[in-house]
């Protein structure tokens, strides 16, 4: 799908002071990111805290960001879970007429088998009527969709057409290039090694930094799927020290600092999660302020 080539951007949800979802800080966000330069943007993934959303505030976050991208960028919904006749169900009575893929984790807490992950996956693509991208984080759903059921699911299921692959194992992502089918895209969902998966065939990114420097990332990103490596990698030691900034103390309390910073949206967190110390928003402050100059 050539909509999914680039940098997509996994939004976050912006609160209020008093943890209600702050939609005119969500507004500027999207338009951020477009005028940015990214690719498409992606609703409802785990860095929207949608763990701790209720459905209501789902809807409204959906509809808030239809509405200001109005119809400029691809959108990707987040639809997943670990109680799979819920994925389904809610497959089969949304709306997702507005989205171009649905973007599925694999079961966390469950620790499915392989086989447990691909009758999973199975059900989800028989149940959606537009493209699925399996989501892989082993980092948080304790699990590893390995690199022979992901190539699997891509030659049993048509309307699987991409992994945002995010175990942080470039061997891994290297497997799942070198056997993957010629269309199936492997999206990287690690923002450190973007820039490596790109080079070795992989379609891009869907990243959490790309929101906070839209601008910088997902040039980067165009530049290596140009294989304009040395450019690419300019940018890419640019941005490193960020990378792993804005993830160390959770995400995604490290971005929504960035967009503190940037004077967007407030760093307001739910628990369990909180926001950044002081040692790291100093330094993500100096970072930002700093970054024009090394452009």
């Amino acid at each position: 799908m050539q909509s999914l080539i680039g940098t997509g951007v996994a939004l976050i949800t912006p609160f209020k002071a008093d943890f209600s979802i702050d939609i005119d800080a969500l507004k500027r966000i999207v338009n951020f990111s477009i005028d940015g330069g990214i690719e498409y943007l992606v609703v409802l993934g785990t860095t929207a805290e949608n763990a701790t959303l209720s459905q209501e505030e789902k809807e409204l976050v959906i509809q808030t960001v239809i509405e200001v991208n109005a119809g400029r960028l691809p959108l990707v919904l987040g639809v997943g879970g670990n109680n799979t006749l819920e994925v389904v169900a809610e497959l089969k009575t949304r709306d997702l007429s507005s989205f171009v893929a649905i973007l599925s984790v694999s079961p966390y807490y469950n620790r499915p088998t392989q086989e447990g992950i691909y009758q999973h996956f199975k059900a989800v693509s028989e149940a959606s009527p537009i493209p699925v991208i399996l989501y892989n984080v082993p980092g948080r759903t304790a699990s590893n969709v390995l690199p022979g059921t992901v190539i699997r699911l891509a030659n049993d299921f048509e309307n699987i057409v991409a992994i945002k692959e995010a175990a942080g194992d470039m061997v891994q992502a290297m497997q799942l290039l070198k056997n993957k089918p010629k269309d199936f895209l492997v999206i990287s969902g690690d923002d450190m090694i973007a820039l490596p998966i790109v080079l070795a065939g992989g379609a891009g990114v869907i990243s959490v930094i790309g929101q906070g420097f839209p601008k910088e990332f997902s040039e980067m990103i165009r530049l290596g799927l140009n294989r304009k490596v040395d450019d690419a990698y300019k940018s890419q030691y640019l941005l490193s020290d960020c990378i792993d900034m804005i993830f160390e103390q959770g995400n995604p309390a490290g971005i929504k600092e960035v967009f503190k910073i940037l004077g967007i949206a407030e760093n307001v967190v739910r628990l369990p999660l909180v926001t950044v110390d002081e040692s790291l928003s100093n330094r993500l402050s100096v970072f930002v302020k700093n970054i024009d100059k090394n452009t």
